[in-house]
């Protein structure tokens, strides 16, 4: 009979257990970690023991301020990701065929797309995919992005980007920009500008590390640096407008919102067309690429629906399932 090269002690670690040891390693502490793992800090230092014990390896300095991987944990804690990640794949793979997306699609947007666009979603949604949940993260599309590349999301609507091994793009349609201006604004009363009318110096912009296309990409005189740069959501760029004068860009998802504001008013944005592409991205080893492409073909159908919307042009992609 053929002998198992894995050792007692290391057959005795539960996965648990080594979901306990990348608590700490990301929370850097023994009580936070315990905290959000809902274990009391002496048994969460007991099971990290046990799983050093196993490996007969140190995984942490302690003592310190922060708890910090040893120079060998730091590899090893790959390797416990490497673990759990294949886990979770292994799971996800099991419950593939009974509901779409395994019961739920964790979805990443930017805070400046998803107010504005789950609305229209949220009723289709259930419809096309009966007995599966949307779970919703937002943030900014870089950060976004690396939580999937790390399977904490399954799906990502942000521009796309240069190609990243084992991530699938496909593209969805082109959002423009419109001109967000205050009341009293010297253009307030046309429907339609160029930015060639308008004085870079008033520009309140989004900084450039929000990375949704805010940052004025594309509009020939680098407001960013001439106007103010602000990193905060649209309602609150809205209020600035109101505040300071001048004007700002945004997408016109959320013309509808923005529109009903106290003190502000949107105009079509003429000339070059700037604007954003939105795509969706996931990773290619994902057991729900079908599902994947379905949803995305309902997101080119809302867009289709949607005023102002592009509907980008397909690329030639794989089949994958």
């Amino acid at each position: 009979m053929q002998r198992s090269m894995i050792s007692m002690t290391l057959s005795a670690v539960s996965l648990r257990d080594l979901a306990l040891v990348k608590a700490v390693h990301q929370h850097g502490s023994f009580n936070s970690a315990a905290r959000a793992m809902h274990i009391s800090p002496s048994g969460l230092s007991h099971q990290v023991q046990k799983v050093e014990q196993a490996l007969g390896a140190p995984l942490f300095e302690r003592g310190g301020r922060r708890v910090v991987p040893t120079a060998g944990g730091q590899q090893l804690l790959l390797q416990i990701d490497a673990v759990l990640a294949a886990a979770e794949h292994l799971q996800q793979v099991a419950r593939a065929g009974a509901v779409a997306f395994g019961g739920e699609l964790r979805l990443g947007l930017p805070a400046s797309l998803g107010p504005y666009l789950l609305p229209h979603l949220i009723e289709p949604f259930p419809q096309h995919f009966p007995g599966a949940r949307l779970g919703i993260s937002e943030g900014k599309p870089r950060g976004l992005l690396r939580r999937l590349l790390e399977g904490e999301l399954d799906a990502v609507l942000a521009p796309p980007g240069p190609p990243v091994s084992g991530i699938a793009t496909r593209p969805l349609f082109f959002e423009p920009w419109e001109l967000m201006l205050r009341a009293d604004h010297r253009l307030a009363n046309k429907r339609s500008l160029s930015l060639d009318q308008l004085d870079p110096a008033e520009a309140t912009l989004m900084a450039e590390g929000h990375a949704d296309g805010l940052s004025g990409a594309g509009i020939g005189h680098e407001p960013a640096q001439r106007g103010h740069v602000q990193d905060v959501s649209l309602e609150s760029l809205a209020a600035l407008v109101s505040l300071r004068g001048g004007y700002a860009l945004v997408p016109a998802l959320a013309h509808e919102r923005l529109a009903s504001m106290p003190n502000i008013v949107l105009a079509k944005l003429t000339g070059e067309a700037s604007g954003r592409d939105i795509a969706l991205h996931w990773r290619e080893a994902s057991p729900w690429h079908a599902d994947l492409q379905a949803f995305a073909d309902l997101l080119r159908q809302l867009a289709r629906k949607r005023p102002g919307l592009r509907i980008a042009p397909e690329k030639s992609r794989s089949d994958k399932r």
